[in-house]
C-alpha cells in the first residue's frame, strides 16, 4: 500500500467512515444531501426498526449523537433509503418510516412535532399531517412529512393528543395548524 499525501486508507469499520464523511459537511444545520450525487457504494448493515431504534449489524447503535448525525445525512431515493455524503452513498433498511414524531405542541395556533431525532416540524401544506388507515387492522396510521421524502410515524400517545385537539370540519375529525386543516379520519370512525 502506498503511503503518501494522495493515498487514502480505509478503516475496517464502515460506520466510522460514514461518520467521518458526514462530519465534513459544510456549515451548521442539515447538510444539503439533495445536492450530493456520489456513486452508490453498496449497502451498509443499518436498519431503522419500526420502533425508531437504529441497528448496526444486529445491535442497537448506542451513541445518540451518532444516530443524530446519521439521521441528518439520510435521504430517500426511488430505490430506497440511503446515507449520503459528498463522496459516498450507502443503502440502509427501514422497517416502517425513518422517524417517529414523539412530541406535539401548539405554537401560535400552529402544530409543531418533535421527532425522536430532534427535528422540529411545523405542520403545514409543505409538511403535511396524513392519516391513512391500516388495511388489515382498520387502525389509523398517522405520519408527518419531516423533509424531502422522509416521514415520521406519529406515536400513539401523540396521536391521542391530536384527537383531543380535533374538531368536526366538513363531517370529519380534523385539526388546524395555522390556516391549514388536516383530517384525522371520518366522523364516528372510533377515534
Amino acid at each position: 500500500m502506498e503511503n503518501g499525501p494522495n493515498s487514502q486508507t480505509k478503516s475496517s469499520n464502515p460506520l466510522e467512515e460514514v461518520a467521518k464523511a458526514a462530519k465534513q459537511a459544510p456549515g451548521r444545520g442539515l447538510p444539503p444531501v439533495h445536492l450530493w450525487h456520489p456513486a452508490h457504494c453498496g449497502d451498509i448493515d443499518i436498519l431503522i426498526r419500526a420502533d425508531g431504534v437504529w441497528m448496526h449489524e444486529g445491535s442497537p447503535i448506542g451513541r445518540p449523537e451518532l444516530v443524530r448525525l446519521f439521521s441528518t445525512i439520510l435521504r430517500k431515493d426511488p430505490d430506497g433509503y440511503h446515507l449520503v455524503t459528498p463522496v459516498e452513498k450507502l443503502k440502509i433498511k427501514v422497517e416502517d418510516l425513518p422517524f417517529r414524531a414523539t412530541q406535539l405542541e401548539g405554537r401560535d395556533g400552529k402544530l409543531v412535532f418533535t421527532t425522536d431525532r430532534g427535528d422540529e416540524v411545523l405542520v403545514s401544506e409543505t409538511n403535511p399531517l396524513v392519516v391513512d388507515t391500516d388495511p388489515v387492522t382498520g387502525e389509523p396510521s398517522p405520519r408527518v412529512l419531516v423533509r424531502g421524502d422522509l416521514w415520521a410515524r406519529v406515536v400513539r400517545a401523540v396521536f391521542y393528543d391530536l384527537v383531543e385537539r380535533a374538531e368536526e370540519i366538513d363531517g370529519a375529525l380534523a385539526v388546524r395548524s395555522g390556516d391549514d386543516v388536516f383530517a384525522l379520519g371520518p366522523k364516528g370512525a372510533g377515534l
